[in-house]
């Protein structure tokens, strides 16, 4: 019965699936807050009182960046797992990059002229003029959810480049697997060497006894086959 011993995860390896877990956490933000309602706007003409229904902007609509960004970034933080050396550090710069974007991206889609601008282009109300009220109403929490996304990606792709050659591959996990893989076949049978080591001293004994190895098979080259010979000449 064969007890296989359990696997340990080196601290590099648990080093690697923590960062990638935040990194997926930090593009999936992201993306899931440029789908939400970032902010209404309202128009009220003055002449006639004539009023247009609130205009709802998503993060996509005010800030059209966010969801490449953020898919791309995922994509990123997945290649990293397959990349060594100086192609995990330059997607790393490109996470890092990514993440910034999305920061710079996610506050300037909230500026109150940039979401008046937009709503402009979406209103149905006609012959709005200076004197026009408007009122916005922003709903800072997706912003955020966003922005600290983007953040998260900037640390992990500066954290990539700095520390990602310390991290290990995919294909370690298989490498290491060949001397286990060895090790079992050495249970099965002893090592050529030791085998050798056995017959050499058979054939020492048999000298030892006055019998003639030469004259003994060779599957009988050991101390039962040297004491059939003797007691075939007793």
């Amino acid at each position: 019965m064969t007890v296989t011993a359990p696997v340990r995860t080196s601290p590099a390896r648990r080093a690697l699936m923590a960062w990638v877990a935040a990194g997926a956490a930090g593009a999936v933000s992201a993306l899931v807050a440029a789908g939400r309602t970032w902010a209404s706007v309202t128009f009220s003409g003055d002449p006639g009182g004539v009023h247009a229904e609130p205009v709802a902007l998503a993060g996509g609509d005010v800030a059209p960046v966010l969801s490449p960004l953020a898919l791309a970034s995922l994509a990123a933080v997945v290649a990293v797992l397959a990349a060594r050396g100086p192609w995990r550090r330059l997607i790393g710069a490109l996470i890092a990059l990514f993440g910034a974007s999305i920061v710079v991206a996610s506050w300037q889609g909230v500026r109150s002229s940039h979401l008046v601008s937009i709503a402009r282009e979406r209103t149905t109300l006609s012959g709005l003029s200076g004197a026009d009220q408007v009122v916005v109403s922003a709903a800072w929490a997706w912003p955020g959810v966003a922005t600290a996304g983007g953040l998260v990606l900037l640390a992990a792709g500066v954290l990539a480049v700095l520390r990602g050659a310390m991290w290990p591959g995919m294909s370690d996990r298989y490498d290491r697997s060949a001397p286990s893989l060895g090790g079992a076949s050495r249970t099965g049978s002893a090592p050529a060497p030791e085998r050798s080591g056995r017959a050499e001293r058979a054939l020492w004994d048999a000298l030892d006894r006055g019998v003639d190895p030469t004259d003994v098979p060779a599957d009988d080259r050991t101390g039962r086959g040297a004491g059939g010979r003797d007691g075939a000449t007793g």
